[in-house]
C-alpha cells in the first residue's frame, strides 16, 4: 500500500511540475526581419500597450533613458556595416535605447545587449551610435508599442519607433552598390578553388561522375596560390577519387603527399586516414 501511495505521489508531482498555467502575455515578443538592398535587419523586442494611460511625458519620462519596450533589451542587427546620420555602424548586434523629450529623441545604438531594461552602470564607451531625431506627431493612436523598417530603397531605410501619437524616425543607408560589385566581380571571375573542390567532393561521394570529379579536384588544387601548400584535405580527396577510378599508384603518390601536408599541419587524424589508405593500396 505504501508503494502504490508513494507511486501516485510521484506521479502527481511530476505533474504539478510539468504543467505549465498559459496566460497572454503583457508585452508580447515580437521578431520583425526586413531586407533592405542586400542587408538583414532584425529587430527582436517586446511590445507594451497604452491600456489608456498618457505614455511620453508621464509613463515615459520626458529627458530619461528609456530601454525602448519592455522586458529584455530590444535589440537591432544589421548584416552588414550601415551608415546612420554620416557615423559607420558595423554589422553586429546592438541594443536600442532612447532618451524621449518632447522636442527631440536621442536614440542610441548601444554594443551591450545583455541588460534587463536600462544599464545599471552606463559606459558611454559602448555607445556606437547617438543619433537626435524630431518626434512626429501621428493623427492615430497607436495601441500596442511598435518599431518597424520603412521607406525602403536599393540603398536606404528607416527605424521607425511609434507609440501613442508619437513616432520617430532614424533613416540608415546600407551598402547595396558595394555587395552587389563584390558579388558581380566574384561570379564573373569564375568558381573559386573550394568551389571545385565542394563539386569534386558531391562527384565522389554522390557516384558521379569520377572523371569530372578528377578534374574538378585537379584544378582546385592548382589554383592554390604560389608560395603556399595544397591542402592536405584536397589532396586527401584526390588520392579517394584516383583509388576510385583504379589508379592506385596515382593515389598512393597522392595520399603520400597529403599525409605529409598533413603532418606539417599537425593533423594526426589527415596522417592516419592517409597511411591507412597507402596501406590498403599497397595490397596486391
Amino acid at each position: 500500500m505504501k508503494r502504490i501511495i508513494f507511486v501516485l505521489t510521484s506521479i502527481i508531482a511530476t505533474y504539478v511540475l510539468n504543467a505549465q498555467v498559459k496566460t497572454p502575455q503583457p508585452s508580447p515578443h515580437s521578431t520583425l526581419t526586413q531586407v533592405v538592398g542586400l542587408t538583414d535587419v532584425t529587430v527582436d523586442y517586446s511590445r507594451p500597450s497604452a491600456k489608456g494611460r498618457v505614455i511620453f511625458g508621464d509613463l515615459v519620462p520626458f529627458g530619461k533613458l528609456w530601454r525602448t519596450g519592455a522586458n529584455a533589451n530590444t535589440t537591432v542587427t544589421f548584416s552588414d556595416d550601415v551608415v546612420i546620420n554620416g557615423t559607420t555602424l558595423k554589422k553586429g548586434k546592438y541594443a536600442l535605447y532612447t532618451t524621449p523629450k518632447a522636442d527631440m529623441w536621442e536614440v542610441i545604438f548601444y554594443t551591450d545587449t545583455d541588460n534587463w531594461g536600462t544599464p545599471e552602470n552606463w559606459d558611454a564607451n559602448k555607445v556606437a551610435v547617438l543619433v537626435n531625431v524630431d518626434p512626429v506627431a501621428l493623427n492615430n493612436a497607436i495601441e500596442s508599442f511598435t518599431i518597424n523598417v520603412n521607406n525602403l530603397t536599393n540603398d536606404s531605410g528607416t527605424l521607425d519607433i511609434a507609440w501613442e501619437k508619437t513616432m520617430v524616425s532614424v533613416k540608415f543607408a546600407v551598402p547595396t552598390q558595394k555587395t552587389a560589385m563584390a558579388s558581380i566581380e566574384k561570379t564573373l571571375a569564375g568558381p573559386s578553388a573550394g568551389d571545385y573542390f565542394s563539386s569534386a567532393q558531391y562527384f565522389f561521394q554522390s557516384n558521379g561522375d569520377l572523371n569530372k570529379a578528377l578534374d574538378y579536384v585537379n584544378k582546385a588544387v592548382a589554383m592554390t596560390k604560389a608560395g603556399e601548400d595544397v591542402p592536405f584535405w584536397y589532396l586527401r580527396q584526390k588520392s579517394l577519387i584516383q583509388a576510385k577510378l583504379g589508379d592506385k599508384v596515382g593515389a598512393i603518390a597522392t595520399a603520400k603527399l597529403s599525409s605529409a601536408a598533413a603532418e606539417k599541419a599537425k593533423n594526426n587524424d589527415y596522417v592516419k586516414m592517409n597511411n591507412d589508405s597507402i596501406k590498403e593500396w599497397s595490397k596486391k
